[in-house]
């Protein structure tokens, strides 16, 4: 998947991860419970970008995000400062 997005600087644009919506034991959580994801798939690196690359899964720090909805699809540009691991 190639981003529509090319980030500036040091940026990353990646696609946030599905929530579980489903606990432990079995209970199925509405909507509105379930936690915003923390890891995602970087799809495009802005040229400042060091450690983090296309491909990776990263875990980022959750309210130092940008939403951005285009074309149907929802990508999320974080700092690579902000990029808290790599999950292999």
């Amino acid at each position: 998947m190639s981003a529509p997005l090319k980030p500036l600087g040091d940026y990353v644009v990646a696609v946030g991860e599905e929530a579980d919506n489903k606990t432990a034991s079995g209970l199925y959580l509405p909507d509105k419970a379930q936690e915003k994801p923390k890891t995602a798939k970087v799809v495009a690196t802005g040229p400042h970008a060091k450690q983090v690359k296309v491909g990776d899964r990263i875990v980022y720090k959750s309210y130092s995000t940008t939403d951005v909805k285009v074309d149907g699809d929802e990508y999320i540009l974080v700092k690579e400062e902000d990029v808290l691991a790599t999950v292999k």
